[in-house]
């Protein structure tokens, strides 16, 4: 009886995290399924955030395993979905139905994480076993990283020759920039225009509603060298702020090219030259360039904008249908920016050049390149603008969806973090010599991947590139999660405007789902 009254007590607490977890499961499915029971969201989001604390909570203090961290780590992300629909400031149906997706895919995860934790209790593999399957993971993973970031050095490069063309051949371009509160940024990027020796050149400014007084004040002192000057209007509340300043630059230019870039652009006499003349030889409708970082202004050290470069170099991503793109500059073909929809097929996105990017993949007409001495096209943006656009990005990179940033941390961490945790601390875990030796090729590897996107680039010196990947990895890691929770609960600025309306659907004025019965 003692016996059996023990097994009871002991059973007792995980009995009571498994009631737990299922209410929790019980009512999120409820709460997303049924429209009807929208309306009381919100006491139905208190039960959930109630007992998914309290089932990961306790499960971690029971027993604190790889897999429970796991199943915390989600229940982490399940309640920042349930804060969502608490908040309540987008609108309801597209909380609904975004959360939807996101709930599913959760519970999902924790329902495997649970399973994988019962099976490896009872696994028979021994601890040097795991251990060699683990770093051999590891070591092919950075060796595919490796060798796709010496395919994309080699296919990014300027090339060193393109054909020349005379003054009549080459077609007229446009370049637009968007500026809004903007001062010794815009008045260096319009001198180097300015200075250009490009033939057939139209320079478009476009005012977006500055406070700042003296942005019209710089932009018109341009006049006399042909800069035209555009006044701007309030854009509409389904239409992002930058995304209108592009559509009506689109509208007022004139170019059979169009080269958009942003107020921390410098270009050489010779750079448009080189840029069109690249796109004629090779027949691109569009070319995206990574600029070369102005060195000489903010020194060769970056946190943020190091490793947006490295995962636009680095990881295969034709193989996914996500070609690499670089808002700061990019120049497209009038009639493919026409035939793709121009800007009001991309009205909401952050990043629309990559909706342009996308379609024109496919015939190959898309390049994506690093800009080099020769081209000359260089980036002047400081730490602070690198880290305001980082936010602004980084969370619809992953399609602004928590699920996609849990799966990107965990990636980021197990494949780019985690080998140098086991080169430092795999003696005292006891790992075979072969198995240190796999991990330690692992770093080795990753470290030289990340040297050359960062050595190339003149976004960092070469003796932090080659120690600095896991720490410019977890700044990425944290600079997504705070994209997200600023889109999610705060606000985005682009310029003084808040982007978060239309990309996070927030509506006010629109009627709510419990009003509708």
């Amino acid at each position: 009886m003692a016996k059996l009254l023990g097994i009871v007590v002991c059973m007792m607490p995980l009995a009571a995290i498994a009631i737990s977890f299922g209410l929790s499961l019980i009512c999120d499915v409820l709460l997303y399924s049924r429209r009807w029971l929208w309306r009381f969201r919100i006491p139905l989001s208190l039960v959930i955030l109630a007992t998914t604390a309290f089932s990961a909570s306790a499960l971690l203090f029971l027993d604190m395993t790889l897999w429970t961290v796991l199943f915390s780590c989600i229940a982490l992300y399940r309640i920042v979905v349930t804060f969502r629909a608490i908040w309540g400031r987008s609108q309801e149906i597209y909380l609904l139905t975004s959360a939807r997706h996101t709930v599913r895919i959760l519970l999902l995860a924790q329902c495997i994480v649970l399973a994988g934790q019962a099976l490896w209790t009872h696994h028979s593999l021994s601890d040097q076993a795991i251990w060699d399957s683990v770093t051999s993971v590891l070591l092919i993973s950075s060796i595919c990283l490796l060798a796709s970031t010496f395919r994309r050095y080699r296919r990014t490069r300027w090339p060193l020759h393109v054909k020349g063309y005379t003054d009549t051949e080459l077609p007229s371009i446009t370049v637009a920039i968007p500026a809004r509160n903007e001062t010794e940024d815009l008045q260096a990027c319009l001198e180097s225009l300015i200075a250009s020796n490009y033939p057939k050149l139209e320079v478009i400014v476009y005012d977006d509603c500055s406070q700042e007084r003296r942005t019209p004040e710089i932009i018109r002192s341009f006049a006399h060298d042909g800069v035209r000057f555009i006044d701007g209007q309030e854009p509409i509340a389904s239409w992002l702020a930058k995304n209108t300043a592009y559509n009506r630059l689109y509208q007022e230019s004139n170019g059979e090219y169009i080269v958009f870039c942003g107020v921390d652009i410098r270009f050489g006499p010779d750079s448009l030259t080189r840029l069109i003349s690249f796109m004629k030889t090779s027949k691109k409708r569009m070319v995206s360039i990574i600029p070369r970082r102005d060195a000489a202004v903010y020194g060769r050290f970056s946190m943020i904008q190091a490793m947006r470069y490295f995962w636009e170099l680095a990881p295969p991503r034709r193989l996914f249908n996500r070609p690499p793109v670089m808002g700061s500059c990019w120049a497209i073909e009038r009639t493919a920016l026409k035939e793709a929809g121009a800007f009001a097929a991309v009205s909401r996105s952050i990043v629309p050049e990559a909706y342009f990017a996308k379609r024109l993949l496919d015939g190959d007409a898309y390049s994506f390149r690093r800009a080099d001495r020769n081209l000359g096209i260089v980036s002047a943006k400081s730490a602070v603008d690198q880290r305001n656009t980082g936010v602004r990005v980084r969370y619809p990179q992953v399609h602004k969806r928590p699920e996609n940033v849990l799966l990107v941390a965990l990636l980021e961490f197990g494949l780019l973090v985690f080998p140098y945790g086991v080169l430092v601390f795999g003696p005292f875990e006891h790992l075979s010599a072969t198995a240190w030796l796999r991990i330690s090729f692992a770093c080795v590897f990753l470290s030289i991947s990340y040297m050359i996107v960062a050595v190339t680039t003149h976004i960092n010196r070469w003796w932090f590139a080659a120690i600095g990947l896991p720490f410019v990895v977890l700044t990425d890691i944290g600079l997504l999660h705070y994209s997200m929770w600023r889109y999610e609960f705060s606000t985005v600025d682009w310029k003084g405007r808040n982007v978060c309306v239309p990309a996070m659907h927030v509506y006010p004025h629109l009627p709510k789902l419990s009003d509708r019965g």
